[in-house]
Order: C-alpha cells, then structure tokens, then sequence
C-alpha cells in the first residue's frame, strides 16, 4: 500500500510538472505573437516605402499627377525640356522593316510608326514601368497595351492579336506583352508603336532604331522648340524606306507573290490567305505541312486564320 500511494504520489507530481510547462511555452508564445506581427508589419512597411520612394524619384512621377485605367492618352502640358534616358531598353520587335512613319498621312496624323510583323511574333516591353491599359478598340488600335515607364515616357503597342499582360502590372524591359496581329483598324498584320511624353505623341524614330535594333543613345533631350524639326530628320535617317517597302508592304500582296517566286530556296517566303484557304490547302499550295506552317508562325493546328492573314512557309 505504501509503495503504491509512493508511485501515485511522483505521478500526479510529474503531470502537474508537465501542465506547469507547457502552459509557461503557451504563454511565451502568446507573448512572442504580437511582436512577430509587428515586425512583419515593420519589414513589409519598409519595402513598401522603399518601393514608394523609388518609384517617387522617377521622372514619370514627377509629370504624370494622375494614374488611370480608362483612357490610352490624355495631352498636358509639356515641359519646354526633358531629358528621357533610354538605358536598359529592349527593341519592341526583332523586324528592322519600318512600314509607316510618324506624320500627316491619308490627310491625318499617323502618331506612331508602324513596324512589318506577323501574326503571333512576339512583342515585348520597351523599359520598365507599369501597364496602365490593356483594351480592345474596334476602330483603332485594336487589341492594344500602354505602359508609362519611369523614364517618363508612355509606350503603346497596337493591332495586337492577344494580349499577354494585365493592368497595373509591373513589367522589366523586354518583358513580352503580346502577340502580333491584324486587329482594330489595320489592312495588314504590323505593330502600330508610338512614344508619348505628358500624352503627347513624340515620333519613335527620335528615339528607336528599328533598322539597327538599336535606341539612338544613352539619352534623348526633348526639346519643345525644336521637336517637328528633329521629328522630319529623324524620319530621313531612320524611317521608312521604299527598297525594304517593297520586299515587305503589308498591302502589296503582288510584291510578296514576286518576292517569293523569285527568290531562291533559301529565302524567307510568306503566303497571304485568301478566303476559303485552310491551313491544310496553304500547305499543300506551298509543298509544306501544317506542322512547319505553324512552327514558323507561332500558331496552332486549331488557330483559325482569316481573308488577309500573312503566313511564312519558308
């Protein structure tokens, strides 16, 4: 009897021992939660302050007063100057055929440059910065993206045939945002590219190269006075030009149709569909399959293609 109320005795005095600890780390930890979460809070303040101060010291912050979803551009005023830096760039598109400059054409203003590209070439983030609208406008740009990039400049993409990014999304320069295409108001698969400072639309060719896939310096120094001047010199030097207009109009199929019975095995060949045409009926009017049809295109077997569509099959 004695050794079993011993053996009750150490039992209940070890579980009591047991209770008492465990109780102890419930508490530490209780106390230790509150502090955990403020330092969380902290860390998460501090790189939301630091992110918030980066993006403060941009030059895009200190003239755009307004962020907006609703509309593709909105015109203020223009400082008389602006240094824009065009470091840390990545060419819009690997084509070097420039279709259309920026100025007066059809008896309006062309407000962009429009770039040789085909259906499902990959288009991609010019700098830094943040996609402000991803929209589809039926007679204009068609499937379009603007992105304001801290540099201060704004950058469109327009005739899109999908988009690849959302709004208020943060894209790196070279970043892909979407596909080429044929969509809005557009006789022929291209990517319409303008550059807008404060909304205003500047002319690409003061800043881009496309022929050389290169940007025309570290830095461009827009100045008000002088823009419509720099603007005809760029066009000149870096604009459209009528040799490479004629190896790639998008509306001259007959120029295509030459350009590829002429060449030799060797030579990029692109066919125009026609109304009614499969991919199956190119293949077999070409002497390719499906398979490569859709490998040099980026597309799939079950993409439908349509009346106007540019395909190479070479």
């Amino acid at each position: 009897m004695y050794l079993k109320k011993i053996i009750k005795t150490f039992t209940l005095t070890a579980f009591l021992a047991m209770t008492a600890a465990t109780a102890s780390a419930q508490d530490l930890l209780a106390r230790q939660a509150p502090i955990d979460k403020k330092m969380k809070a902290v860390d998460t303040l501090t790189l939301r302050n630091l992110i918030n101060k980066e993006q403060m010291g941009s030059p895009s912050a200190q003239l755009y007063k307004e962020w907006s979803n609703k509309y593709a551009h909105r015109a203020t005023e223009l400082p008389d100057s602006f240094l824009i830096n065009l470091k840390d760039f990545c060419m819009p598109t690997t084509s070097k055929v420039i279709t259309s400059n920026f100025g007066r054409r059809w008896g309006r203003m062309h407000k962009g440059i429009d770039v040789k590209v085909y259906i499902g070439d990959t288009i991609r983030a010019a700098f830094d910065g943040k996609v402000r609208i991803v929209k589809y406008e039926a007679r204009g740009y068609g499937n379009y993206v603007v992105i304001r990039h801290y540099n201060g400049l704004e950058t469109i993409y327009g005739h899109m045939s999908k988009h690849l990014v959302k709004e208020n999304q943060i894209v790196k320069a070279g970043d892909a945002i979407g596909l080429g295409g044929n969509t809005g108001r557009s006789t022929g698969s291209h990517l319409h590219f303008e550059t807008r400072l404060c909304g205003v639309a500047l002319n690409p060719a003061l800043m881009f190269d496309f022929r050389n896939q290169d940007v025309t310096g570290d830095t461009y120094l827009f100045r008000k006075d002088t823009n419509s001047r720099e603007s005809a010199q760029a066009n000149e030097l870096r604009g459209k030009n009528s040799d490479e207009l004629a190896s790639a109009d998008e509306n001259t199929s007959s120029k295509e149709s030459a350009k590829a019975s002429a060449g030799s095995s060797n030579d990029v060949r692109y066919h125009k569909v026609k109304k009614g045409e499969t991919l199956s009926s190119i293949a077999k009017k070409r002497g390719t399959t499906v398979s490569k049809l859709c490998k040099l295109n980026h597309i799939s077997k079950r993409m439908r293609i349509r009346p106007g569509q540019i395909l190479r099959y070479s």
